[in-house]
């Protein structure tokens, strides 16, 4: 990719083989991205580094053909690897910054946040785009007890210009309050990957999304 793209955060899936009901990733994100997904994380805290780059390479080439962008969770070294369209960052990772020395101007470099204080700091050193997290406690992250809330939106997206998304139980009934309350999308992992059909999900997910985006 030798300019980055302008990027569509309205539904980022983010992975997790154990919420999937037995399905493997690429089987959910075709699903997902067939019923409106418009970036894909690819989240793989227990695999291996061998593990997470052979997935890579499994749904590099379909993200590629279908032009969805692909965002490796943490892992700098995979991310090049593969030549990813970005990474995700959390506060215990290497700065954004320093990665942006590494991965280099054309690749997106999201960081996450919980408050203000990340926010300004990760939009200062480059980021791209932040993860607010979580906008609600979820079970996918139990180590964070406390949570940004609807109002925590607002005081975020006055502070930094740089996209929002937000994470952290956002499904079908909160997406339209919170891009309301300023997110430019929404990231979701059990609302479609531990659903029956993802596609459907992902669609009535997005719907919601598009529908706040028109009201403004």
């Amino acid at each position: 990719m030798s300019e980055k793209q302008k990027v569509d955060y309205s539904l980022y899936l983010v992975t997790d083989r154990a919420l999937s009901l037995g399905r493997s990733n690429l089987e959910v994100i075709e699903a997902a991205v067939s019923g409106g997904v418009t970036l894909v994380q690819l989240r793989e805290k227990e695999a291996s580094t061998q593990e997470f780059y052979q997935e890579g390479l499994k749904i590099k080439d379909y993200l590629e053909a279908a032009h969805i962008p692909l965002i490796i969770n943490d892992r700098i070294d995979i991310a090049l690897a593969l030549d990813a369209d970005g990474v995700h960052l959390g506060q215990e990772d290497l700065p954004v910054d320093a990665a942006r020395k590494i991965l280099g101007p054309h690749k997106i470099i999201g960081a996450s946040a919980f408050n203000v204080e990340e926010a300004v700091a990760a939009e200062s050193r480059g980021a791209d785009y932040l993860g607010l997290s979580p906008i609600f406690v979820t079970g996918t992250k139990p180590e964070l007890v406390a949570e940004i809330g609807m109002k925590g939106i607002s005081s975020l997206r006055r502070a930094v210009k740089i996209p929002l998304v937000g994470i952290g139980s956002m499904n079908q009934s909160n997406a339209y309050e919170a891009v309301k309350m300023g997110l430019d999308g929404v990231a979701v992992v059990s609302a479609i990957c531990s659903q029956e059909d993802p596609k459907a999900a992902a669609a009535a997910i997005k719907a919601e999304v598009l529908r706040a985006k028109e009201s403004f």
